[in-house]
């Protein structure tokens, strides 16, 4: 008797030689797509639910940080090897592990009793979330062929254009109606959900032992505990000074262990977690330098202006999530159609007039006043100007990113590129601690610290445009 549903998978079931593996299409697009947008989502609803978890933890401006970082520190130090465990191990295998990770590090957020338990399980999140976020993609990719793959994967981004838009709202109507322990709670259901249809729908599959990325251990905790310690000492050095052996040391021995990372990497040469070769060219230098510097004074607007908003101006948490709204709108309706001007102007015109508007709007938000504040005045046409930019720098930066490589080695330079992006964000947020502390002092410090914080991210910004203009050739860096 023929039913609606298509039967789950039975891999004990013979299949011709060479035949597809078995899948549920519509299963395998549910479980990755809820999954990593559950990741995507958490960032932004944490960031509007801050004010008030650090009101009730009694947590200071440094506890603030962490609680970002505990979770981005991970993310951006393993993304790389949780898609080479997907290659070797099996994707839907480290999938299902990172969801797993994901869940129960989400419930132990929501119980948290006090800010260092908070901060161990933002850990485990990050670390689920490195796991999971680069295997969804990979198994829709695996799971898709031919024309089927592009509508799934234009399906996979515009669900997470979608989530990234109603985060912020969702996430401001959690902390007000309910409490902030929620914002993390109401992911665990959403993941157990996407661990069953995965189980359900997900067909195993890996990459032969001469396609996989290699399997960087080395690499992969000598940045971690780079990232780990000089973190550590950008968020204690306002405190306490740089004369502080707890931060110069840290900052020191951080250094030396990004050095011996490099030099791990240059040995290891195409079998790194990062191929240092890729940074023979200037052209993907000078778009990875633009992306530490775009992504990273992205990051720190995204924690502050939240931030601000609620403790300076009074926000409530849902009013503070609309105000973010337009970003996310603007950058899913636009991306698509400001993407194709690469095509036609070059990578290099677009990727130096996108940054250069972004820089504007952040210059604008500089001017934010202590009184008389107006929201539609003062910070809703900047925002629309940083949003046009970035739609109009995301799709090229993406394209030339692997323009800029030989066909080989597009995925890995993508997956690096990811990295730097997150990276920037950890580097970001561990720099505005002085903006949040100020908060302490009134609403005129606060402002006069967001406004210099503004005024330095517009500066690299606008350094990330000029490097693109420099040194990336718009000949060899094209869209077809």
């Amino acid at each position: 008797m023929p039913t609606a549903l298509t039967p789950p998978c039975d891999e004990s079931i013979g299949k011709p030689a060479g035949s597809a593996p078995c899948v549920h299409e519509t299963g395998t697009l549910v479980a990755t797509i809820l999954a990593s947008s559950l990741a995507f989502v958490e960032g932004s609803i944490v960031n509007i639910a801050l004010p008030s978890i650090l009101t009730d933890l009694e947590a200071g401006s440094s506890e603030a940080q962490w609680i970002i970082n505990a979770y981005l520190l991970p993310v951006g130090a393993l993304v790389l090897l949780g898609g080479a465990l997907g290659d070797h191990y099996g994707r839907k295998r480290i999938f299902q592990f990172g969801l797993l990770l994901f869940g129960l590090g989400s419930l132990a957020c929501a119980l948290a009793p006090d800010a260092s338990t908070l901060l161990m399980a933002r850990v485990v999140q990050g670390v689920g979330a490195a796991l999971l976020a680069p295997n969804s993609l990979a198994i829709i990719a695996a799971a898709f062929t031919g024309a089927a793959r592009g509508r799934a994967i234009g399906i996979w981004a515009a669900a997470g254009a979608f989530a990234g838009a109603g985060a912020p709202v969702l996430g401001g109507w959690i902390v007000d109606v309910a409490d902030w322990r929620w914002a993390f709670m109401i992911v665990v259901p959403g993941a157990v959900a996407a661990m069953a249809v995965g189980q359900w729908a997900i067909s195993e599959s890996r990459e032969t032992s001469d396609a996989a990325a290699p399997l960087d251990w080395t690499g992969s905790m000598l940045v971690t505990l780079a990232l780990t310690l000089i973190v550590w000492a950008l968020v204690r050095a306002p405190d306490t000074g740089i004369a502080d052996p707890l931060v110069t040391v840290p900052f020191v021995l951080g250094l030396a262990s990004l050095a011996a990372f490099l030099i791990i990497e240059k040995r290891l040469g195409n079998g790194a977690m990062m191929p240092l070769g890729l940074f023979g060219t200037w052209d993907f230098s000078a778009i990875s330098v633009l992306t530490l510097f775009l992504y990273g004074a992205l990051g720190g607007l995204l924690v502050l202006l939240p931030y601000t908003l609620i403790t300076g101006y009074q926000f409530t948490a849902v009013e503070t999530g609309l105000a973010m709204l337009p970003m996310p709108l603007i950058l899913g309706v636009l991306s698509p159609v400001l993407g194709g001007l690469a095509g036609r102007l070059g990578v290099r015109v677009v990727l130096s007039v996108g940054p250069l508007l972004v820089a504007t709007g952040f210059f604008w938000l500089s001017f934010v006043p202590v009184d008389g504040f107006a929201y539609w005045k003062d910070m809703f046409p900047p925002l629309v100007l940083m949003a046009v930019g970035m739609a109009a720098s995301v799709a090229p930066l993406t394209t030339a990113v692997m323009d800029a490589v030989p066909d080989a080695f597009s995925g890995v330079a993508s997956g690096v590129n990811n990295a730097l992006a997150r990276s920037a964000g950890l580097i970001a947020t561990a720099l505005i601690g002085p903006v949040l502390a100020a908060s302490d002092q009134g609403l005129a410090s606060l402002v006069d610290g967001f406004a210099v914080a503004m005024m330095v991210a517009a500066l690299f910004a606008a350094a990330g445009g000029g490097v693109v203009a420099l040194f990336v050739r718009s000949e060899a860096v094209a869209a077809d």
